[in-house]
């Protein structure tokens, strides 16, 4: 199996790239995403890798991280989800917001990606939610932006539940899971905030 393809970025078209390593150019499909997170054509790029065999072709997935890579394997797993569900999903929900939507049956957020209807989105999380950690998915949010990881180490503890728990409050007010998540994620978070704290932080983005 390939792992990660490490080279230089040659095409970029809608949902696929071309990344040219010691003159072979691979062709793989990505989310949405990953495309506004490429550098310019020329520069070197690290794509981690998942290959589709079928019958009659073989295709590469790529991903900016582990994670999301994890991610889309994951959710091909659901009866019903294909690649393409997959990448439609992870073109509009980055990994952590999917996994709160699993958590709190956010099944109306789930259902924006192309091709995957309220039904699907509801079978997704009833297959899904045992396998999504709750602490993964804190652990995950927190990690984000300029955190460095002996930061996200000290913070994923109890601000981690009380994080959650701004999210849940929030989602209780009418908005998207997707929306709450984000909103948290752009709260600097420290040992001393309270939920209450968080939530009115959280409010300031919405």
């Amino acid at each position: 199996m390939i792992h990660f393809i490490k080279g230089q970025l040659d095409t970029v078209a809608e949902q696929q790239i071309v990344v040219e390593n010691r003159g072979i150019g691979y062709e793989i499909l990505v989310p949405a995403s990953v495309i506004q997170k490429l550098p310019r054509i020329g520069n070197e790029v690290k794509i981690y890798t998942y290959m589709h065999v079928r019958e009659d072709a073989m295709q590469l997935y790529g991903f900016m991280t582990k994670d999301e890579r994890e991610m889309f394997q994951l959710l091909i797993t659901v009866n019903g989800i294909g690649p393409k569900g997959a990448l439609g999903i992870l073109s509009i929900m980055d990994t952590d917001a999917l996994r709160f939507a699993i958590l709190s049956d956010d099944a109306k957020s789930i259902s924006k990606a192309p091709g995957i209807g309220e039904k699907t989105a509801s079978k997704l999380i009833l297959e899904l939610k045992d396998k999504v950690d709750f602490e993964e998915a804190v652990d995950t949010m927190l990690t984000q932006g300029e955190q460095n990881a002996a930061e996200a180490a000290a913070g994923a503890g109890d601000v981690g539940y009380r994080a959650n728990d701004a999210i849940q409050a929030l989602v209780a007010l009418g908005y998207s899971s997707t929306e709450a998540v984000k909103a948290v994620k752009k709260v600097t978070l420290t040992e001393e905030m309270t939920t209450e704290d968080i939530l009115k932080a959280s409010l300031k983005y919405l």
